[in-house]
């Protein structure tokens, strides 16, 4: 970790003051996402699998240390699955969370989830606990974090920027009700000044829909975290393309998500730059894959639990570094 530090400061690459910082931390194909504010306040959404011997909570932490943050003010989960909510006690007892957002109460019943919840339960005692749905805001200082989908339901009204008619609304077939926990998923749209990124967790595909027809509620964004990893139980071109992401990055493992028809549809979106990788999806093959230099994990065999970084500027400016390698490009409004 810290021959990367060192790195990126030579590189001048090092989130700076005044920026939007996001460290998109490997979990093996689950989400963490750490977000932190120009103001300092930080945001994590989801904390990856319990066990492996704490291995996602040590990167997350990790990765929080080299942010220089002391403690995560909101851990935003999506949804009540392992890979995505999992991880939360190891990581409660290793840095100090003040604020744990969610949809409510787990949907999912039965031994294992009932499980997953309580041990999230014990772990919000040590701070407070925020419910949200679809319209409002966390409060993270420096940032608009809208909620726009939670437990089920989305915003109906238009986002500033959104409201346009999507012609690609009708493409894509609505599929059988999803009645897991992926479509509850916390999405939020994360705003600073002229940028603005996408995550939805695990939403499905004809919640996504909900979203974008048959009006775009969300309008454009600059970046867009893959719907499921990747998967191709979400992100139809009826959504992924009607947002028009400039860059999209894949949180996906190397067994888990960027599915060949999922990576495909992003791959082909209008206006998208790049498509950055946390792993090489080993079923995709050179053909459904991006370049080396955009992957942060490429080692099918030994998974070093390297990481991507974005710093995104008011102005709308952004660059995503690939501290393995130290490649970074940045990509101007």
């Amino acid at each position: 970790m810290r021959a990367i530090f060192l790195g990126l400061v030579l590189l001048g690459v090092l989130p700076a003051a005044k920026t939007f910082d996001v460290y998109f931390i490997d979990v093996e194909g689950g989400q963490a996402t750490l977000m932190i504010s120009p103001s300092g306040q930080s945001m994590l959404v989801d904390t990856g699998w319990a066990g492996f011997d704490n291995r996602d909570a040590d990167r997350i932490a990790a990765a929080a240390k080299l942010a220089g943050l002391k403690q995560i003010d909101y851990l935003v989960i999506t949804h009540f699955h392992t890979d995505h909510v999992g991880g939360v006690p190891q990581l409660a007892s290793k840095i100090p969370i003040k604020h744990f957002v969610d949809h409510g109460p787990n949907n999912e019943t039965g031994a294992q989830p009932d499980a997953l919840y309580s041990a999230y339960k014990n772990a919000w005692s040590s701070g407070e606990h925020i419910t949200v749905k679809p319209g409002d805001k966390i409060p993270v200082k420096g940032l608009d974090v809208e909620v726009i989908a939670a437990n089920g339901d989305t915003i109906k009204t238009p986002l500033k920027g959104g409201g346009a008619p999507n012609k690609l609304c009708g493409q894509d077939k609505l599929r059988p009700e999803d009645k897991t926990e992926n479509a509850r998923s916390t999405g939020t749209l994360i705003t600073f000044g002229k940028f603005r990124m996408i995550d939805l967790g695990d939403l499905t595909w004809n919640k996504e829909q909900e979203l974008v027809c048959p009006n775009n509620l969300v309008g454009p964004v600059d970046v867009y975290l893959t719907t499921h990893h990747g998967m191709d139980m979400s992100g139809p071109a009826t959504i992924v393309h009607v947002l028009k992401p400039r860059v999209a990055i894949m949180n996906n493992g190397a067994t888990k998500g960027a599915s060949v028809p999922a990576w495909q549809v992003v791959h082909n979106s209008p206006g998208l730059q790049d498509l950055w990788q946390l792993h090489y999806a080993v079923a995709g093959g050179e053909a459904n894959n991006v370049i080396e230099q955009f992957i942060a994990n490429p080692d099918q065999a030994n998974d070093q639990g390297n990481f991507l970084v974005l710093s995104a500027q008011a102005n709308g400016n952004f660059t995503v570094t690939n501290p393995r390698n130290r490649f970074a490009k940045t990509y101007k409004k």
